[in-house]
């Protein structure tokens, strides 16, 4: 196709073709203005002098197109400031013109002049227009029809706002650009690109530099921020990109990424800080089609905790697999209306319909589950649903393990009297020799789905609560699978969030200790392969995630000072920004979390999955348990709730005193400094 082969042009021929254009542009103006003179029958009269004209025009106005930088420009993002250069560059050419005429001998007449510059104006003007639009796809007809706003694409220097500069000559760069012409926020001053063609030319109105030139653009332009606008390239490269800008000082953002934008979650004009997953992230493998597709493609899905941080992924990852309904249930009215508004929008974008139920109602309601399943003849469920900062639950010890375990526990029962195929149990590291109440409720909950999974015919537990006779039995034809795994970013009560919120009131960041680290992914990677290795289960399975390498918190809170434009402030750096403190390690906290329990690990199909071998109790056994624990809760006997998840939970060893807010004795000591990942806050997933 002719438009592909003009753009695949090199640099230097694309510049012989707008030559050559322009040539016959000024030629084609010659005769416009001396018939629109004289007529087309007095011509004739001024043969010589158009031929005159035609060879000494070209010669004098093509270099002042050169220098005014016409050349570089690059069409198909070009902006209307584009105008004002053709009508600046055709005024100095003009009178460039008449005085080497005037020189030469050349008797022009005064009129000509005038008409020649506007007609070339317009020739030159309208041609780079059609030309950009015909270049981004548009047909013919679109391009005679189109109108052009100047409030849309106004140029640079008519903006107000922080000079930024942009990192992406390419589309994206372009689109983040004619966004912010909409606003007065920034103002775009340079591009920043590895294409070397690209460098020196002119795009949108601002010159191109090689990223060498990062300085050299400081100084020339004043950027006080560089705008990242490259979302097709892999994070590992972007982690470079990030690195290298660094070491200039200024802060640096991205653009949304493009899937937000076409969710309306947000507009190209949100600029937002840049991912830290960028930074510390690794490439994403490329999800397993037949994993990913076979237990969600034209399958009823269903995801408790639909509107928490993990959960609301899992529900935009089914639905990209096209599921034949999807269910959403979350206890938090607020949650629940929030993703069913984003859910129900994209569904609605899909070329076949896919029905989106939202159901208000809690695990712990297990009739209602049981309810909804049967209704809708769930196939797929993903229990996201969990209790998950460490100190709430800490403090709270019965409403944890009652949602934590029994919550699970319930809704597994009811997937298997439903007759639900899958069942996968979002775990966590934490999980894994855990020192506090929710590791440890997450370790019971997966000892539950392991019992359920050994029996074939199951003797309900509670089954009272479902509206059936004690001790009614059901056969086991679900599948239960259990996926563990690290730190999400971003998600809710994460340390990202807390860093910035610090950064932004001046500092200091708190961490707990100089050597704590945690192990990262990103939250749509973790619900990709949540949901490849719910495909990889044969009955009980505990498949692991492989997180990559830990990262030290202290790192983490350098690299987001450094990406906020600011400097650490310590005893070798007094003139610094921010500073950052040392809080102490919470009781409970460790230093490093774990994602194995013992060393019976094996691979899979999938390069980061993995699975484990891990200890568990019979059913029976399991239920027994469970009566004791339920006893001790009620009664507000914390320590003797902790006694026996010392003795069935393996490897639990809680290192803090029981600080309930109901456990009135002189054991209860409260607890100073509530950290998560070695922050003060709240611990999560």
């Amino acid at each position: 196709m002719l438009r592909n082969q003009l753009i695949t042009l090199s640099r230097w021929q694309k510049r012989a073709v707008s030559l050559t254009v322009d040539t016959a542009f000024i030629w084609l103006s010659v005769f416009v203005a001396f018939s629109t003179r004289f007529g087309f029958q007095g011509v004739q009269e001024y043969t010589g002098l158009m031929i005159n004209l035609c060879a000494l025009a070209p010669l004098v106005i093509l270099p002042i197109y050169m220098r005014l930088g016409l050349y570089r420009a690059v069409l198909r993002y070009m902006g209307t400031h584009v105008v004002f250069t053709i009508i600046r560059a055709n005024i100095l050419g003009i009178l460039l013109l008449v005085l080497v005429s005037y020189l030469i001998g050349l008797a022009i007449p005064r009129s000509i002049p005038f008409l020649f510059g506007s007609v070339l104006v317009f020739f030159v003007s309208v041609s780079r227009y059609a030309i950009r639009f015909w270049l981004a796809g548009h047909k013919v007809s679109d391009i005679l029809m189109s109108t052009f706003s100047l409030s849309q694409t106004v140029g640079r220097h008519a903006q107000i706002g922080t000079p930024v500069a942009i990192y992406g000559a390419g589309a994206a760069g372009t689109q983040l650009v004619l966004s912010m012409g909409r606003s007065r926020e920034y103002q775009p001053v340079a591009f920043i690109d590895d294409n070397p063609s690209m460098k020196g030319r002119i795009l949108m109105g601002s010159q191109v530099y090689a990223p060498a030139q990062m300085q050299a653009l400081i100084e020339a332009t004043g950027a006080e921020e560089v705008l990242l606008a490259i979302p097709s390239v892999k994070r590992g490269r972007r982690g470079e990109i990030v690195k290298n800008l660094e070491s200039f000082g200024l802060p640096i953002k991205t653009m949304p990424d493009m899937r937000d934008i076409a969710s309306g979650r947000l507009k190209l004009q949100d600029v937002q800080e840049v991912d830290i997953a960028d930074v510390l992230g690794r490439d994403e493998v490329k999800p397993l089609p037949h994993l990913i597709e076979k237990h969600i493609a034209g399958k009823v899905v269903l995801v408790t905790g639909a509107g928490g941080s993990i959960g609301s992924e899992m529900v935009r990852q089914a639905l990209r697999r096209n599921p034949k309904m999807i269910i959403l249930v979350d206890h938090s009215e607020f949650n629940l209306y929030t993703i069913d508004q984003e859910i129900q929008k994209l569904a609605s974008q899909k070329s076949h319909g896919i029905k989106v139920i939202s159901v208000l109602g809690s695990i712990n309601d297990p009739r209602r589950l049981l309810d909804v399943m049967k209704t809708y003849m769930v196939e797929t469920v993903y229990h996201a649903a969990a209790y998950k900062h460490v100190p709430i639950v800490q403090y709270n010890v019965s409403q944890g393990l009652r949602n934590n375990v029994l919550g699970t526990l319930l809704t597994a029962q009811a997937a298997v009297i439903a007759n639900v195929k899958n069942f996968v149990l979002i775990s966590t590291d934490k999980a894994v020799r855990p020192t506090n109440v929710m590791g440890a409720s997450k370790r019971l909950a997966e000892m539950a789905l392991q019992a359920i999974s050994s029996e074939e015919d199951l003797v309900l537990y509670q089954a009272e609560l479902f509206g059936l006779p004690k001790k009614s039995r059901v056969k086991v034809d679900t599948l239960f699978t259990m996926v563990r795994f690290g730190n999400v970013l971003g998600s809710s009560g994460s340390v990202i969030p807390v860093f910035r919120d610090q950064i932004r009131t001046g500092g200091p960041i708190t961490v707990t200790h100089p050597d704590i680290n945690r192990y990262f992914m990103t939250i749509p990677e973790a619900a990709q392969l949540v949901i490849q290795a719910g495909a990889m289960g044969t009955g009980g399975d505990v498949f692991v995630l492989e997180m990559g390498e830990p990262i030290k918190i202290v790192d983490l809170a350098k690299r987001m000072i450094s990406l906020s434009g600011l400097t650490v402030k310590d005893m070798d750096h007094s003139d610094g920004d921010i500073e950052i403190t040392y809080s102490g390690l919470r009781p409970g906290e460790k230093l490093y979390e774990e994602l194995l329990i013992g060393d019976n690990v094996s691979g899979t199909e999938h390069p980061r999955i993995c699975r484990a071998q891990e200890e568990m109790l019979s059913w029976c056994e399991l239920t027994k348990v469970l009566d004791q624990i339920q006893l001790t809760l009620h009664s507000h006997d914390y320590s003797q709730t902790r006694a026996l998840l010392l003795e069935y939970v393996n490897g639990y060893q809680p290192s803090s005193q029981v600080v309930d807010w109901l456990f009135n004795t002189s054991e209860c000591v409260p607890i100073t400094n509530n950290v998560e990942n070695g922050v003060a806050v709240s611990e999560t997933l």
